[in-house]
């Protein structure tokens, strides 16, 4: 019975050692920032730090406060990097995808709740599993439930599971719609197909998919090509003029040189849906991006007239969660808390063969980061995290699914503990005492 009420006993002190460690760990308890608070200075020489020793390859970087550049680096290998060499910044292009979308919402081509299925001319989504499961008079499931806002959202239950490899230069670039029927260039583990393999509306799953289907209904409902769209209705007017959707890398002047892990050049891959990973864009350009999240010091509006400002707060609104923590908008992912009642935004990306790029920014304060790496898969994103973490003292949502793992070897060795003390003190209760 002794043994018993110990096993009781220890289990509530399992849960709260549980409590404590992701508690602890989401609120960085046994982790330093790289500078103090509001030392940009040291904060930006940290990150010089490990990208001139972290990195093979080409390298910008920019520090945002207030809406203006505060410090900023460039490393190369081979030739000479500025804020105007173009990247290939991959999956942030969804980023600007997402504002192209929401044009079309604005001008009423689009609605956001609809059946992205009415838009689209070339290609449609194949019957699922959930197509005849429609449970009350209003309520709609399957292929007719994925809508333009859970595409951008990610929450459309397809399970394609890509990421695109893309295409080496040489090899035809495989067309859209071939690509969703099944992605020749899919990453090894995906399904590569463009199909409702879940529930729409239901979980979060990343889904290059979703905006290879977005690319298709900007072609479709406009009747231009996706990348002729995105540069007049958003691009241009936003200044962006070194950036482009054109997967034309040898055409490209100020382009910064793609390189392997082993610091060996790569060729730049070109993709059937540039619209989830081909946009070759600047640090300037993504800075004027940046700032346009937000009212200008003379007076611009948010959105500079691409995009007015009641749709980038519609934007911003939570769509997703993971346990319990807002994760996605509608186009970029929703980093942390800022602490003024809104989120830190904005979108990583990584491409073949070691391109990894983060533009994060806080619409409240103008605060930003920009990282754009070739030759470390890994780095932007890391330095992304620092970021958020020197910002609010909290692990961003990426950091702290990075973080899981540590997490579950500490709860277990935790709970190892908690045993091993109960166990002691159950032998020490209930052995024999001998006689006095």
């Amino acid at each position: 019975m002794r043994w018993l009420i110990l096993a009781f006993a220890a289990i509530p002190v399992m849960a709260i050692w549980a409590t404590v460690v992701f508690v602890g760990t989401a609120g960085g308890w046994w982790r330093s920032a790289l500078a103090d608070d509001d030392d940009s200075e040291g904060f930006a020489a940290a990150v010089v730090d490990r990208l001139e020793r972290d990195q093979p390859g080409d390298a910008a970087f920019r520090l945002l406060a207030d809406g203006e550049v505060v410090a900023e680096h460039y490393v190369s290998r081979s030739g000479s990097v500025t804020a105007d060499t173009r990247f290939q910044v991959a999956s942030v292009s969804k980023w600007l995808t997402a504002w192209g979308v929401m044009t079309l919402v604005e001008s009423g081509s689009v609605d956001l709740d609809a059946p992205v299925t009415g838009y689209l001319r070339r290609w449609q989504l194949p019957p699922s599993e959930f197509d005849d499961a429609v449970s009350g008079n209003d309520a709609v499931s399957g292929i007719d439930a994925v809508t333009v806002r859970r595409l951008l959202s990610h929450t459309a239950g397809l399970t394609d599971g890509l990421g695109y490899q893309g295409f080496a230069p040489g090899t035809p670039v495989q067309s859209l719609v071939g690509s969703l029927t099944r992605a020749a260039d899919a990453m090894p583990g995906a399904d590569g197909r463009a199909r409702v393999g879940l529930e729409p509306g239901g979980q979060w799953l990343y889904s290059g998919a979703s905006y290879a289907l977005l690319q298709l209904l900007i072609e479709d409902v406009t009747g231009s090509d996706f990348a002729d769209y995105l540069q007049r209705a958003v691009l241009t007017p936003l200044g962006m003029d070194r950036s482009t959707f054109l997967q034309q890398p040898s055409a490209l002047t100020d382009l910064a040189t793609a390189y392997d892990t082993d610091a060996s050049p790569a060729p730049y891959q070109r993709f059937a849906a540039p619209a989830a990973a081909g946009l070759y864009t600047s640090a300037a350009d993504l800075t004027r991006f940046l700032q346009a999240q937000r009212a200008g010091p003379q007076s611009e509006p948010a959105g500079r007239g691409v995009l007015r400002p009641d749709t980038l707060a519609r934007m911003r609104e939570p769509q997703a969660t993971l346990m319990g923590t807002d994760l996605w908008g509608l186009g970029h992912m929703l980093y942390a808390d800022n602490g003024s009642g809104g989120h830190i935004i904005g979108h990583d990306g990584g491409n073949r063969p070691a391109i990894n790029t983060t533009v994060r920014v806080d619409p409240d304060s103008g605060d930003a980061i920009i990282v754009l790496v070739t030759g470390n898969p890994d780095l932007a994103s890391e330095l992304g995290g620092e970021w958020v973490f020197w910002r609010t003292g909290r692990l961003d949502v990426g950091s702290y699914s990075s973080a899981v793992g540590n997490v579950v070897v500490l709860i277990g060795v935790g709970w190892i503990v908690i045993a091993c003390a109960f166990f002691i003190i159950g032998w020490r209760v209930t052995r024999p005492h001998p006689e006095e």
